[in-house]
């Protein structure tokens, strides 16, 4: 076995050197994005979409930088450290997913859509419960997808600057958060996608580096890396190393656990808002399909990548160590570089996760504000005649909004592992969004009370069985661990809550007198074709 370096428990690397490189890369991020956002901030078209002047190449960078979240960096190398082949799921689960999303609803999607998921699901319905309801389930999402991203943030900035006090855990949310804002307030879809593409780019080689690293020190031999990370545990604790090679060892008996989980995976990104409107920053078809191209390569390296980061943090740092850092297993990704690499490794890669964060935050944070904005402001309650630069307006205030609540929920979260909490967003976004996106795209019997059973039976039954399961209470890795009002038995409830939202669809649907057979024909004719796209049917 290859010999392990020392580590502090509390903080690795030189706190001094670590916030040198988040301050560098905030000065450098913050200059960019007030350089390509001057002027035109204050129109719609702006604000939410960049002006839909991003080429195929440019966008799918952004995708992997939005879709490559603090789950996928420091979520999944913990797990599969901690877990080994059980914790590559969240990989697999993460890319098929993405894949399922390309096929079925990416390019329909952008050629029916203008700004928001909404559009497509209001295009042949009645403009204002359908809105409401899709704006709900958008905020839901992102904001669970938002408490993954802020608590990855604390336990990082915790870990590198050896904080161990709750109190200042959470100033430093506070000031991820604070950052998250002026992003957003700042620069617009233009400037976050330019933030997008600047940490895809530093975090693909970053992994690659460390990736290339470890194979080095086992010979390129990924057998030799996976022996020694099963040696590692049983010099500890003999007979326990070959967990990590065998499958259901962390779900023992509950085999519907592990299929909930891995539906809520695969199913989920085909519904996540802040990804499916990258879709709408390009200009034709043409280069949406470009940016599938690009965005389906980088995710898949990357997630191959990850492989070798988890096991490799198995092998040369350890469970044990791990679980003594602040962070816990989202630490396994930073201790592994400073075990490799030492202070300076450590401080690149933590300035790579910090960038991670910063940038699926600002893509959340507008992703939601539009939807209230655009969606409930000016489809709602100003029936779709508000004054533009009034829904810009209003969309801003929305982000500083969702800012507070990202960082008090991010305060709550802190502790919990960031790859399940996105398995959370992923499973509401599957049971309420995905039935009625591929409702709306594939079926022209969809009709407008069908999707807003579908939007709220989703969320409603979503929410409901998270609040009752393991998760939140009654287990030691529960939120709260100290209370027990579970009684439904699954961590995550897409197993029940999928089917329940294609159901509901359905039954709404055939229940429905309402006659939209027309505008569904022209629907199907702009979602093949783009004949007519960027525009949204008003009726």
């Amino acid at each position: 076995m290859i010999p392990q370096l020392p580590l502090a428990t509390t903080q690795l690397g030189n706190p001094a050197i670590n916030i040198a490189i988040f301050a560098a890369f905030v000065v450098i991020t913050l200059t960019i994005v007030i350089r390509v956002s001057s002027g035109g901030r204050k129109k719609t078209g702006e604000f939410y979409t960049g002006g839909a002047r991003f080429d195929g190449r440019q966008n799918g960078l952004a995708i992997a930088g939005d879709y490559l979240s603090a789950a996928s960096f420091l979520g999944i190398a913990g797990s599969v450290a901690f877990y080994g082949y059980d914790g590559l799921l969240y990989s697999i689960g993460f890319l098929v997913a993405w894949l399922v999303a390309l096929l079925l609803v990416a390019e329909p999607l952008r050629n029916t859509g203008r700004y928001t998921m909404a559009d497509v699901l209001s295009f042949r319905m009645k403009q204002g419960p359908v809105r409401m309801a899709a704006a709900i389930s958008t905020l839901l999402v992102s904001f669970f997808y938002l408490l993954a991203q802020m608590a990855g943030a604390g336990g990082l900035v915790a870990l590198l600057l050896g904080i161990t006090d709750d109190t200042m855990i959470s100033v430093v949310i506070g000031i991820v958060g604070v950052l998250m804002i002026a992003y957003v307030m700042i620069g617009g879809m233009k400037g976050t996608t330019y933030v997008q593409m600047i940490k895809a780019v530093l975090l693909i080689v970053g992994v690659l580096v460390m990736t290339v690293w470890v194979l080095g020190l086992f010979g390129f031999n990924l057998s030799n890396l996976l022996q020694n990370a099963v040696d590692h545990v049983n010099s500890l604790k003999p007979g326990t190393g070959e967990a990590l090679l065998q499958p259901m060892g962390r779900y023992g008996t509950n085999k519907l656990g592990f299929i909930s989980l891995s539906v809520a995976l695969v199913l989920g990104a085909a519904g996540l808002p802040h990804v499916l409107m990258r879709f709408y920053t390009v200009p034709t078809a043409k280069e949406a399909r470009r940016s599938v191209t690009w965005a389906i390569a980088l995710i898949g390296a990357f997630y191959l990548m990850t492989i070798v980061l988890g096991y490799g943090a198995a092998a040369l740092v350890g469970k044990e160590v791990i679980n003594t850092l602040p962070g816990k297993a989202n630490a396994a990704a930073p201790a592994l570089a400073f075990e490799l690499g030492g202070t300076v490794l450590l401080a690149l890669i933590a300035g790579v996760a910090f960038a991670t964060i910063l940038a699926v935050v600002a893509g959340l944070t507008i992703t939601a504000s539009a939807s209230f904005a655009h969606d409930i402001y000016n489809n709602v309650l100003k029936k779709g005649k508000a004054d533009p630069a009034k829904e810009v307006k209003v969309a801003r205030v929305t982000v500083v909004v969702i800012g507070i609540l990202a960082i008090v929920g991010g305060i709550l979260a802190r502790n919990q592992n960031v790859a399940f909490l996105v398995s959370l967003a992923f499973a509401v976004a599957a049971s309420a969004n995905l039935p009625s996106i591929l409702y709306s795209l594939y079926w022209r019997g969809f009709k407008t009370q069908g999707a807003v059973w579908s939007l709220y039976g989703g969320v409603i039954s979503a929410l409901v069985l998270i609040i009752f399961s393991p998760a939140v209470s009654g287990a030691p890795t529960a939120m709260f661990p100290n209370v027990d009002f579970a009684w439904f038995p699954l961590d995550n409830p897409a197993l029940v809550s999928v089917p329940i939202g294609f159901f509901l669809g359905w039954l709404g649907s055939v229940l429905s007198k309402e006659d939209n057979t027309a505008v569904s024909r022209e629907m199907e004719v702009r979602s093949l074709t783009g004949a007519g796209a960027g525009g949204v049917l008003e009726h």
